[in-house]
């Protein structure tokens, strides 16, 4: 169930204000600012989302191994981590502005731009990108280290990752096709906030409760 969850996130991730209206920036780039040819976009979106997937992984086998350390101030830690993860929540109701969920914003020069360029760019631009995509990011690694194990918080940042990539990969393809949802969504992201902060709120409160961890081990 945990890593449903970290799935989840990693999709919310793909739809917030922070990265979906940047998708056809993103496209661009791994195209070369040519002519979009399918296969070299796919290619180089790959390498990008393996790029972000190793920083993203080596950060959940972090937050487990630390978690591992402070399973016996489970009661503490729960609370502390569900506190965060609440104003997280906070923040994308709009009730707080914190600042330091703001995306890297830089010129990138993609001409013959291939895979491993791509992956090497999906690995640096990670860590500029950790604040844009930190509350969603962030409440994964929070409920990852609650886990109190490297090998579960590594395989639910891969889960956050899959959640994130797979949609990417899905629109390097077919992002003509889906200008008409993104438009949606866009046009929505009032109710797409409310429920996003709202979801984020919940977690949190069962993070600090110690509910989740029990509703995490009915479904283990």
């Amino acid at each position: 169930m945990q890593y449903i969850i970290s799935f989840l996130e990693g999709i919310v991730t793909f739809i917030s204000p922070c990265l979906l209206p940047m998708l056809p920036i993103y496209i661009s780039y791994f195209a070369g600012g040519g002519e979009r040819s399918t296969a070299k976009t796919l290619t180089c979106a790959s390498g990008f989302v393996l790029g972000f997937t190793a920083v993203f992984v080596a950060m959940g086998a972090l937050a487990g191994t630390v978690g591992s350390f402070l399973i016996r101030y489970q009661t503490i830690v729960n609370i502390v981590l569900g506190g965060i993860v609440i104003l997280f929540g906070l923040n994308y109701l709009g009730v707080l502005n914190l600042g330091i969920f703001k995306g890297m914003r830089g010129e990138v020069k993609t001409r013959d731009m291939n895979f491993l360029s791509a992956f090497i760019f999906g690995v640096v631009f990670s860590v500029g990108w950790t604040p844009c995509v930190g509350v969603f990011l962030g409440s994964a690694l929070m409920l990852a280290s609650q886990q109190g194990s490297a090998l579960v918080g590594t395989l639910m940042l891969l889960s956050y990752s899959l959640g994130l990539g797979v949609p990417f990969l899905i629109s390097a393809v077919l992002i003509d096709q889906l200008k008409g949802a993104f438009t949606f969504i866009k046009r929505n992201y009032a109710i797409v906030n409310k429920v996003c902060g709202g979801l984020l709120i919940l977690v949190g409160v069962l993070m600090a409760t110690g509910m989740l961890t029990r509703f995490l081990n009915t479904f283990s």
